[in-house]
């Protein structure tokens, strides 16, 4: 029987790792000893030859397991992998190679995991961590019975050698961390040091940064990088593109098969994370069928062909209270799910008409946001009148770090069309020629609002944008491209309004979504694939964001958060459309049980039971009996 909870557990505490993590000398919590997406969220897609569900069925036994034995994925694969490289930036490898805030950790291992129901680093190659009393060196303590696949140990050596090899290579991850991370120094085989870079009062730039490196970023084997340089004559884009097929991890999975339809890994029964869990994963395969689409995926996750599946499913509730499925979510009530991120509009400042904070504000106080929480979330969100806008998501540890007493004045809920109209008649932005349009110097305010298409609830939420831009004299047009041609639209600023997530939770957060939103040194980038895509620049805000990450007082940083809060919604370079979860987390419990749900006492988040500490949860798996 599914156990019923309050319909707004989902905002329970994500703790303010801020402060945990910038308070000196830290343990790794440890495990008890016991054992990126949606198609509408996947960012590197690759065009390749799909089959519906049911071919699959007839398809060839090339790579077939027994079914008790293998857990099965949807939404995270949408085309044949490229490769098994970590150094990569064009990886579309997504159950291997996804170094996110909660890295995937099936094949390549972090030093630690993050967990966003605690906000904790658990170990893993890691072991314990600690600041000096300066912040200018993160020492960490690595685990000692980690190995490799080739059963060599995991050494300091190895992880100042992925870092020099992404700094020297210039990744897209050594582009950026090496901003904030001078060197990462062996001191000797089981202890390793993260030297900050310091600024020239000889503070360090961002320990906040720092942090973050270590949940987000694979450890690689030092030899076997050597041996991928040597093949490639050290150059970098060769480095970069290099396959890496004869890879070397030191994850609890290895690869069995890959083709155009499916991604199979096997267990290594030979992990060294049997010392760490006290066991072995229960399933002995992994596998992710190649989709054609959401459709199918959803066909085959209701006929318990799929476990697990990272796909919005529309009334997702219906499966289980009307279908009489045996499915689950990480919550039983709406909005079923942890909602940690925040699909956001971004409106590019140096547009004419979408240079005026009136026009965008206008724009944000006249969308429906209970139409778009009602239809194209199918109520898998908390409105925003329930939680108020701030730069925070709303689970309680980010709230906590936000006064919305202060905010109150600049706060918007939505559908009030005669309130922005009279915010444009006031700013002397008024239809002129009687053509329904509003005029500024002459031309009519007519933008497009873009996210890829085929993203159903995002394209569906764009619409509701468009419908609230005819009711107060704006005209806004939808435009749906092909993923392709929509990133670059992005990355570039070749949009008027464009639709992408911020930051969900981190270790970094709520840090890194307000960078997201507001920082300068994203407006200034000529490729941006990491926030502030509308190029909005406020020096207030700038100034804001340097002095947090160096900030350890509480109260302090609520003030902060909230300043920067009021400039957000006060000068609207963008605004959030939802509340989401980072990951959706439906699960078939046909073959599989003992899946993590939130009341349960185990503290595993819903992500997937793959990422981050969410992959404590593949030790947990008993088959259905």
């Amino acid at each position: 029987m599914r156990k019923r909870l309050n319909k707004w557990t989902a905002l329970f505490t994500v703790g303010a790792m801020t402060m945990t993590l910038l308070s000196g000398c830290q343990k790794a919590a440890s495990t008890d000893g016991t054992g990126q997406t949606s198609k509408a969220e996947e960012t590197t897609q690759t065009t390749a030859q799909t089959t519906t569900a049911e071919e699959k069925k007839d398809s060839a036994d090339a790579g077939s397991t027994p079914r008790n034995e293998t857990l099965y994925f949807n939404g995270q694969q949408w085309g044949t992998i490229n490769d098994w490289n970590p150094l990569s930036s064009n990886s579309n490898n997504a159950m291997a190679v996804t170094q996110q805030d909660n890295a995937r950790e099936i094949v390549y291992e972090t030093l630690f995991m993050y967990n966003m129901l605690d906000g904790k680093l658990y170990g893993l190659l890691g072991k314990d961590y600690a600041w000096n009393d300066g912040q200018t060196e993160l020492t960490i303590t690595l685990n000692p019975d980690a190995k490799w696949s080739d059963q060599t140990p995991v050494t300091a050596q190895d992880v100042a050698y992925t870092f020099d090899c992404h700094k020297k290579y210039a990744t897209a991850q050594g582009s950026d961390y090496s901003n904030y991370i001078d060197s990462v120094e062996a001191k000797d085989d089981h202890t390793v040091i993260f030297k900050a870079k310091l600024d020239d009062k000889g503070l360090p730039v961002n320990p906040l940064k720092v942090v973050e490196y270590v949940p987000k970023i694979y450890v690689m084997q030092k030899a076997y990088l050597q041996k991928v340089e040597q093949r490639n004559g050290n150059d970098a884009d060769k480095i970069k593109q290099d396959r890496m097929d004869d890879f070397v991890a030191s994850g609890p999975y290895k690869s069995y098969y890959n083709d155009d339809q499916k991604v199979v890994f096997v267990r290594d029964d030979n992990y060294w994370g049997k010392a760490l869990w006290g066991k072995l994963p229960a399933p002995k395969y992994i596998t992710h069928v190649i989709y054609e689409n959401n459709a199918a995926g959803d066909t085959a996750f209701k006929s318990g062909e799929v476990d697990v599946s990272q796909q919005f499913i529309t009334n997702v509730q219906k499966l289980w209270e009307e279908d009489g499925l045996p499915i689950s979510t990480y919550i039983d009530e709406a909005p079923y799910g942890v909602c940690a991120t925040m699909p956001t509009a971004f409106f590019n400042v140096e547009k004419p008409g979408l240079d005026r904070k009136e026009v965008r504000k206008a724009i944000a106080m006249a969308v429906d946001y209970d139409q778009i929480i009602a239809s194209a979330m199918s109520n898998q969100s908390p409105s925003f009148k329930d939680v108020p806008r701030s730069i925070m998501n709303p689970t309680s540890g980010e709230q906590a770090l936000v006064n919305q007493d202060a905010l109150k004045d600049y706060q918007f809920t939505g559908n009030d069309v005669e309130g922005a109209k009279a915010l444009l008649d006031k700013a002397g932005i008024v239809d002129k020629d009687g053509d329904g349009i509003r005029e500024i110097d002459g031309k009519n305010l007519t933008f497009k609002a873009e996210c890829p298409d085929g993203w159903t609830d995002w394209n569906a939420s764009l619409e509701i944008v468009a419908a609230a831009g005819s009711k107060i004299g704006i005209g806004i047009e939808t435009y749906f491209p092909d993923a392709n041609t929509f990133y670059d639209d992005m990355t570039t600023r070749k949009f008027d309004i464009c639709m992408w997530n911020p930051p969900a939770a981190s270790v970094a957060n709520p840090w890194g979504r307000a960078m997201a939103f507001m920082s300068t040194d994203y407006a200034n980038l000529k490729v941006n694939w990491t926030g502030n895509y509308g190029g909005y620049i406020n020096e207030d805000a700038n100034n804001l964001l340097k002095k947090i990450p160096l900030e350890t007082n509480k109260d302090t940083l609520k003030e902060y958060y909230t300043e920067l809060s009021r400039i957000y919604l006060d000068e609207v370079p963008s605004f959030s459309l939802m509340y989401r979860p980072m990951l959706f987390h439906a699960v078939n419990e046909s073959v599989w049980t003992g899946f993590p749900q939130l009341d349960d006492g185990d503290n595993i988040p819903p992500t997937d039971c793959t990422d981050g500490y969410g992959i404590a949860a593949l030790y947990k798996l008993v088959n259905v009996k």
